[in-house]
């Protein structure tokens, strides 16, 4: 079963239960999987953390600007969105990747940073955030 299928199922079951919140969250998130499958694109886990990261940022936004139920309600869709994503790696199977990447492209400064990412990248396949595995890389090469 594809994310697309199971957040149809999923929002069908939300609507049944009443839970209005989480069907907006849902079709939100159906609609983006759908418009990118449209466009022939077949990563549904880069638009699962795509449409996450907005939210983040938009409630990053709505704290600054003093509205806090805003906020909140963002968050919120950014959990739901979080149920659909693979497990996160952890620190100690991030650090492995990252260390098995830099050895394979030899890499000893912090000017290889976008060599030893482009190996390191498709082996996270998702399980980890950009940002995360880029401090990683910088903090392994000493940048």
């Amino acid at each position: 079963m594809s994310i697309l299928e199971r957040v149809q199922a999923d929002t069908r079951e939300a609507m049944k239960a009443g839970e209005r919140e989480r069907v907006g969250a849902l079709r939100m998130l159906c609609n983006a999987l759908q418009q990118d499958a449209k466009l022939g694109g077949d990563d549904e886990v880069a638009v699962l953390q795509r449409e996450r990261k907005k939210r983040l940022e938009a409630a990053t936004a709505y704290r600054d600007g003093g509205r806090a139920e805003s906020a909140d309600s963002e968050e919120a869709e950014a959990r739901t969105i979080e149920g659909y994503l693979p497990q996160q790696l952890s620190d100690d199977e991030l650090g492995k990747l990252v260390d098995s990447a830099v050895e394979e492209a030899g890499a000893d400064s912090a000017k290889q940073i976008g060599g030893v990412m482009s190996i390191v990248m498709p082996r996270v396949g998702g399980r980890a955030d950009g940002k995360r595995v880029s401090q990683a890389v910088r903090e392994r090469l000493g940048a």
